[in-house]
């Protein structure tokens, strides 16, 4: 993989995944996309050699940008919803129009904008199922994911263990032997 092009393509050949994101835009919320792990878990497993279908999917980050409807009952609704549509499935759906009252930020402008205030830049990205098939949406580009690194958002420059604490709960340098540590620090 080298290019957006690729990941998409990826993607799409990729049943589980596409079963996902269909299951998104038929019951999900309107411009809905799936985030964090979903892109960039089963892309560090291909560039690792390793089954991108073998271990299912932690959670599904579902999230969209709808400041009029923004409520935490919407949200159920549509994580039920999804439920319903395909019980299997991890389904996380959240309103990125409410969460930066969570995380002290200004009103987020977009899904884009709210990504950009995740940890990471490599957990930064989202695909959804558009009008000509699969789409990416990563404020910070590619290169982090497909270089493998974890590297602090601009949010987190200053917070650095708060990627460090993700970083060892859950595991990435061990699934990941070759991923690359970029902007936190020196640790074990």
């Amino acid at each position: 993989m080298h290019c957006a092009a690729d990941i998409t393509d990826f993607i799409a050949r990729n049943p589980r995944m596409m079963r996902c994101l269909a299951v998104l835009a038929a019951h999900g919320p309107a411009g809905a996309w799936i985030g964090a792990g979903f892109v960039r878990n089963a892309v560090w497993d291909h560039l690792s050699g390793q089954d991108t279908e073998a271990l299912p999917p932690a959670d599904l980050d579902v999230v969209f940008h709808d400041p009029v409807n923004a409520t935490a009952e919407q949200e159920a609704a549509f994580e039920a919803a999804l439920h319903i549509a395909a019980p299997d499935l991890p389904w996380s759906v959240r309103n990125q129009a409410r969460m930066h009252e969570r995380n002290g930020h200004r009103p987020y402008r977009d899904v884009a904008d709210a990504l950009a205030h995740w940890p990471e830049t490599a957990t930064a990205i989202a695909a959804r199922l558009g009008p000509k098939g699969v789409e990416i949406l990563a404020p910070f580009g590619i290169e982090d994911v497909l270089a493998m690194i974890i590297r602090p958002t601009p949010d987190f420059r200053t917070k650095p263990e708060i990627p460090r604490a993700r970083l060892e709960a859950k595991g990435w340098r061990i699934r990941w032997p070759r991923l690359r540590v970029v902007g936190l620090g020196d640790f074990p």
